[in-house]
């Protein structure tokens, strides 16, 4: 497993992209920007982070309000047109390619500000210091850069790895549970994907009586078990695409419901693709039913029912159709003989998929009615 440095004054190191866990976040990120011309350090942020993280960063030396870009919040602005707003205000402020580009907040803004400063004058540096959990496991490491685009789920990007990414745990006491358990969701898929042995040890961590040290500890090995797959493939012509578990349905159930108008958080919905990809790991590669039963059971419980009525089953298969890791017509989904046990591009028919689908519906309706 990658070791995740624990970064300070001294030890930081910044030859290439680094993740650190840090303890003094202004005193590392000075650190950072120690080279770079003040007039030259723009900060990126939402709304929402705006208001409750940064006070946390506004004091550090060459963060300025003049230079700081603010966006609308939530995933329905992860478009173009806000990575327009970004690049002309990089533009009137003099941005450069020797300028770098702080992205705070959660997966929206650091996966938006990633792909902006990647393009803005053929690219610039950018940091990410991710405030949610979700972008703190996810969102924010492993090089995926990217906007929605017609209704869909990071349709354009690119991959860029950050110039660092500052992970402080101490952002999540600004989360509420929901936002904490969208988070827990890709926590929860990694260590599926990667060992049985840490899939039983994040199942007895207890959300409900929240502890942020424990929390902390679970944050690493997780950042770590991506990083693992990264690492082995960092432009996602193979292996990588084990971390895609869950996502091709759960994709298609965020698209669904966004154009609904009933926006999902994106744990949420990766957590109903991963119990409809259980089944299709069952059907296709003999994964253990009654595991699937069990594993889903356990993941239900955190994030209760959502109820999708089969009349949008086609809606829902023509949106699996996007799915980025779709070939020559094939619709490929990473599946698991059991956990730790990964085959990548595994193909799946219509009636597989409204099978999975079936299997949710009927799953979610036990939920209900116990």
């Amino acid at each position: 497993m990658t070791q995740i440095k624990k970064c300070s004054m001294r030890r930081l190191n910044l030859e290439g992209s680094k993740v650190y866990l840090v303890d003094n976040l202004k005193a590392d990120l000075e650190s950072l920007l120690e080279n770079f011309n003040a007039e030259k350090i723009f900060l990126l942020t939402d709304e929402s982070s705006y208001k409750y993280c940064f006070p946390r960063v506004s004091h550090i030396n060459k963060i300025s309000v003049d230079r700081t870009i603010i966006i609308k919040s939530g995933d329905n602005n992860k478009n173009i047109m806000t990575a327009v707003e970004v690049w002309k205000a990089l533009s009137s402020k003099g941005a450069d390619r020797k300028s770098i580009l702080i992205n705070l907040g959660g997966g929206m803004p650091t996966d938006l500000g990633g792909f902006a400063a990647s393009t803005f004058k053929r690219g610039m540096k950018f940091i990410n210091i991710p405030t949610t959990l979700l972008s703190m496991v996810d969102a924010s490491v492993g090089g995926k850069t990217g906007i929605n685009f017609e209704g869909f789920k990071n349709e354009i990007g690119v991959f860029n790895i950050a110039h660092a990414v500052l992970i402080d745990t101490s952002f999540l006491d600004t989360l509420d549970k929901e936002n904490i358990k969208s988070g827990f969701a890709e926590m929860i898929k990694h260590t599926l994907i990667y060992s049985d042995e840490s899939w039983t040890q994040l199942k007895s961590f207890n959300l409900l009586n929240l502890n942020l040290e424990d929390l902390k500890t679970l944050v690493a090995d997780s950042i770590s078990i991506k990083e693992h797959f990264v690492q082995a493939d960092p432009t996602e012509m193979g292996i990588r695409k084990a971390l895609n578990f869950g996502h091709t349905i759960g994709h298609a159930i965020e698209s669904f419901a966004l154009k609904s108008g009933k926006p999902l958080l994106h744990g949420y919905a990766v957590a109903y693709g991963m119990i409809a990809e259980l089944y299709l790991s069952g059907k296709k590669l003999g994964f253990d039913a009654k595991q699937i039963d069990k594993i889903s059971h356990t993941i239900s419980q955190i994030y209760g029912a959502y109820m999708i009525d089969e009349k949008h089953d086609e809606t829902l298969y023509e949106l699996t159709l996007h799915d980025k890791k779709n070939e020559g017509g094939r619709i490929n989904f990473t599946l698991l003989e059991a956990p730790g046990k990964v085959k990548i591009d595994v193909d799946c028919s219509k009636d597989d998929i409204k099978a999975a689908l079936a299997y949710f519906r009927q799953h979610q309706s036990k939920l209900v009615n116990s």
